[in-house]
């Protein structure tokens, strides 16, 4: 078993607290995501369960042991950095084997792991390699493996991507997913790059100050947001926000707003509706369907081309309001047109605690 487990967790820097009774379980060989923008703590949390800083309250098991106090060594981990952090005078082989090496481990099995390991990276033709005869991705493979010839229960990974550019993102991130699939270990992975979590995560994790807003599989957090932070957070376009009020006549429910009336029939609130609430209506780019028979009518802002879409920013009243458009459409600025909304894919939320309805 290697779950791990963060009860009531404080960790303080100075004054500051930078999280403060928070709980995490994280499930034996489930691919968890930390996302959240810069500063959310995050990598805090993580630095946390490698025993890399010393915690102000809480506890921290590691398959099934208090780890709250134990020494990095000694949790059967392996971490990943942002940074390669390779030895420049090692070759790939004595960086990925040092670990090994110092723990005094025999040098068969050492040799063992270590040709494992490259096989699975595509690492073996490069071991007599020093890390300045790499490329960027080659380097961060060798940081992974470094890592896995562990044989840890438990992978941290630290933004291990951001340092790359777009497409070799891309290479890593599938090559991380089928490493997950074939290990089947625990893995936990902080990134602010929602398109990283969205394709690695079984799990994501949402934070915002130290405080976590949501757990759940990457469709249920994209799908039914629990609060606006987290709506607006996840998607590019961002959601598009657009701020009424429920009217319930005779038992039915409509969103209203100046120009734009929408029945809520097809929509399950957490309670009973209450007449007159303030709310904020949420809608996907992709769930705006630009129609000849529209509902709504607007004007064409700006198109943004996409490759195998179009973003169209459209003018509503004083909105503005994105949507992606997957079929092919001439359509160019000051354009008018019309458009629907897909009622069964809307989130609501309440004006004053941001909270979903």
């Amino acid at each position: 078993m290697s779950a791990v487990q963060v009860r009531d967790l404080t960790i303080r820097f100075g004054p500051n607290e930078v999280l403060s009774g928070l709980n995490l379980d994280v499930q034996d060989g489930e691919f968890l995501v930390l996302l959240g923008p810069s500063g959310c703590g995050k990598s805090t949390l993580l630095h946390s369960i490698a025993g890399l800083i010393d915690v102000a309250g809480g506890q921290i098991d590691i398959a099934g042991q208090d780890m709250t106090w134990a020494e990095p060594s000694e949790r059967g981990i392996g971490m990943v950095f942002q940074s390669y952090a390779l030895y420049p005078t090692m070759t790939v082989e004595r960086n990925m084997s040092f670990g090994l090496r110092v723990a005094g481990m025999p040098r068969a099995e050492i040799e063992q792991r270590v040709k494992r390991t490259a096989q699975m990276l595509q690492l073996s033709a490069l071991l007599n390699r020093k890390p300045s005869q790499l490329s960027g991705g080659q380097r961060q493979r060798v940081a992974i493996g470094r890592a896995l010839v562990r044989d840890a229960g438990v992978f941290l990974f630290d933004e291990p991507l951001s340092n790359l550019d777009a497409q070799l993102r891309g290479e890593l991130r599938r090559e991380l997913k089928l490493l997950h699939q074939s290990l089947g270990a625990t893995m936990v992975y902080v990134t602010h790059d929602q398109i990283e979590a969205m394709t690695l995560a079984t799990r994501i994790v949402v934070m915002k100050g130290g405080q976590i807003q949501q757990i759940g599989a990457p469709a249920e957090v994209y799908e039914r947001p629990a609060n606006l932070f987290v709506a607006g957070f996840l998607g590019s376009p961002g959601m598009n926000f657009i701020e009424g009020r429920v009217q319930v006549s005779q038992g039915v429910a409509c969103f209203s707003t100046e120009g734009l009336v929408l029945n809520l029939a097809g929509y399950t609130p957490q309670a009973a509706w209450a007449d007159g609430a303030r709310v904020v209506l949420g809608l996907r780019p992709e769930h705006l369907h630009i129609t000849e028979h529209g509902e709504s009518a607007g004007t064409v802002q700006l198109v943004e081309p996409m490759g195998n879409h179009q973003v169209v920013w459209i003018e509503h009243g004083t909105r503005h309001l994105a949507a992606v458009v997957h079929e092919p459409m001439a359509l160019k600025a000051g354009q008018a047109l019309r458009f629907d909304v897909d009622r069964q894919r809307l989130s609501l939320f309440d004006q004053d605690s941001g909270l979903r309805i």
